[in-house]
C-alpha cells in the first residue's frame, strides 16, 4: 500500500483574519454549510475577509471532539440547532437553560482546539466588548462569497 501524502490547501497571499471566538467560527461554518447546500462553492479566501481555515476545518475540529468523547450527541444537537437559528440559547429562559450549559461546554472545548490551530485569536472575544479595544470594520463582510 502506498503512503498517503497530504498537501496543505493554499491560502491566498492576503492577510488572514482569525475569528474572535469559537462561537463566531461556528456561526460562520453553519452559514457556509447553508450556502453549500444551496449550491455555492465555499473556500476560506473567497470573500473580502480571508479566514485562516476552510469551513471543513471547523467541522473536523468538532468531530474530533466528538470522537474523543469531549462532546456528546446532545452537544452536537444543541450547536447544530442554535447554529441554524443563528443565536445562542437564552440562559434566562428556563426551557433553554440546560441547552445554554451544553452550548457553553461545546464552545469552550472548541475554543481550545481552534486557538491551538491559530483559527481563533486568544483574547480577541474580550476586545469586541470593550469600546477602547474595538477595531473599526470597513467594507462588505459577507460570510461567504457566492
Amino acid at each position: 500500500m502506498s503512503e498517503q501524502r497530504l498537501f496543505p490547501k493554499p491560502i491566498a497571499d492576503r492577510v488572514t483574519t482569525p475569528f474572535s471566538s469559537a462561537m463566531q467560527a461556528w456561526f460562520w461554518f453553519v452559514r457556509c454549510q447553508a450556502s453549500r447546500i444551496e449550491g455555492a462553492r465555499v473556500v476560506a479566501d473567497a470573500s473580502d475577509v480571508v479566514r485562516p481555515c476552510d469551513p471543513d476545518d471547523i467541522y473536523n475540529a468538532v468531530m474530533r471532539l466528538r470522537r474523543e468523547n469531549v462532546l456528546g450527541d446532545r452537544h452536537l444537537q444543541v450547536i447544530e440547532y442554535y447554529g441554524l437559528m443563528e443565536r445562542t440559547p437564552d440562559p434566562r429562559d428556563g426551557r433553554e437553560k440546560r441547552k445554554y450549559d451544553l452550548w457553553c461546554d461545546a464552545m469552550a472545548a472548541l475554543q481550545d482546539v481552534l486557538i491551538a490551530r491559530d483559527i481563533v485569536l486568544p483574547g480577541a472575544e474580550d476586545a469586541f466588548h470593550h469600546p477602547e479595544k474595538m477595531i473599526k470594520m470597513t467594507g462588505e463582510l459577507p460570510p461567504c462569497r457566492l
